[in-house]
């Protein structure tokens, strides 16, 4: 069952990040990282081809109530995002009765490894367990994502299953899914 979740106005802080609803003023930020190749296909969707494409993306972002900015705090600047998106509908009966959403993220490729992805996801998991009493999380990566299969596992989700999935690019890839259970609520 997909938890309720409104961003808008949260300010999530951890050592380096914050995390804040998008403003119209982070376009040249999100444009900046959305239009790099090798970004967007590991997350499923192509760099951006103009700025008008990510300004109708963070439009988008804004209306929705569901993505983070992620800023660093030193110096201000938009270096990825974070989400909390609608469970998909397969999955729906995996986790009946139960109250979650599926977390994403991506984060620009001059700040990859660097821990950034995982700082900010610790800090909106707390968030979501601790002030918004979700039951559990789920996330994803294409096979071939190892980053992303790192954050995942510093953030202590669990391998739950694994499926095959039909990409922008026209192949056919193996994803693999973890979910991360809330401590109080935690399932056998």
């Amino acid at each position: 069952m997909n938890a309720e979740i409104t961003l808008n106005g949260e300010i999530l802080k951890s050592e380096r990040l914050i995390l804040r609803s998008w403003k119209l003023n982070d376009l040249k930020d999100f444009y900046e990282y959305a239009s790099v190749d090798g970004v967007g296909q590991m997350a499923d969707w192509m760099p951006h081809k103009n700025i008008e494409e990510s300004k109708e993306i963070l439009l988008h972002f804004i209306e929705t109530k569901n993505n983070f900015a992620i800023e660093l705090v030193e110096s201000k600047k938009v270096i990825g995002s974070i989400s909390l998106e609608l469970c998909k509908e397969e999955f729906k009966k995996d986790f009946k009765n139960l109250s979650g959403r599926e977390l994403g993220y991506v984060i620009s490729k001059d700040y990859w490894n660097r821990g950034y992805a995982t700082e900010a996801a610790k800090a909106l998991i707390d968030y979501c367990f601790k002030e918004k009493g979700y039951d559990y999380l789920y996330c994803s990566h294409l096979e071939r994502n190892y980053k992303s299969k790192r954050v995942i596992e510093k953030c202590n989700f669990t391998f739950y299953r694994e499926f095959d999935y039909d990409t922008v690019l026209n192949t056919r890839e193996k994803v693999l899914m973890y979910v991360l259970y809330n401590k109080q609520e935690e399932r056998a």
